[in-house]
């Protein structure tokens, strides 16, 4: 554990203002990168940074101090958005017309299409891969680190990055963005 995040952790504790904006500031980007990645909505992403990191602080006191402080996190705000999908879904009665023709859409002619299209295609990977993935491959956590954080064991972490890696290739070759891809390298 970094002596850096103990310090800063301790200062929170103490009630210190200035400690929690340090805190706030240094975990917000990377918290509100995994919330955009996984809700594709970005005032929903805001909002469940907000709320994951004004949590976080609240328990920072139950935090076991032998783990690392990020995946902790990452793990808080994991469950953040969980529970938003969830609401939402419970609340969607039916499928907006612009929903059924999405997988419709021309393929992508140039590099901020085609990311689109990877956000869609990972839009569609089941959740629990999609955390994991995102956790992996935008985090840049171990293995390890993503079991801890996912309360996992270790093999069904890396079977849910493999999962969410054919899944995310499926959608793409689906939507013909890979054949789009291989045509323009040749």
């Amino acid at each position: 554990m970094s002596e850096c995040h103990l310090r800063l952790v301790d200062r929170c504790l103490a009630g210190e203002q200035p400690a929690m904006l340090e805190f706030v500031q240094r975990f917000q980007d990377q918290i509100f990168g995994l919330c955009y990645r996984m809700l594709s909505h970005r005032q929903d992403a805001e909002d469940m940074t907000q709320e994951s990191l004004s949590r976080a602080l609240r328990s920072l006191s139950t935090w076991d101090r032998t783990r690392e402080l990020l995946p902790w996190l990452m793990a808080i705000a994991g469950n953040r958005c969980r529970s938003l999908l969830s609401s939402r879904h419970r609340r969607m009665t039916t499928t907006p017309l612009a929903d059924q023709f999405a997988d419709r859409t021309p393929p992508p002619d140039d590099a901020d299409n085609l990311a689109e299209e990877v956000q869609r295609a990972l839009d569609r990977v089941r959740f629990d891969y999609r955390q994991a993935f995102l956790l992996f491959h935008e985090q840049q956590l171990s293995y390890l680190e993503i079991a801890t954080t996912l309360d996992r064991p270790l093999g069904t972490v890396k079977t849910w990055v493999h999962r969410a890696r054919r899944e995310l290739i499926d959608q793409l070759r689906k939507r013909e963005v890979l054949e789009e891809i291989s045509d323009a390298l040749r």
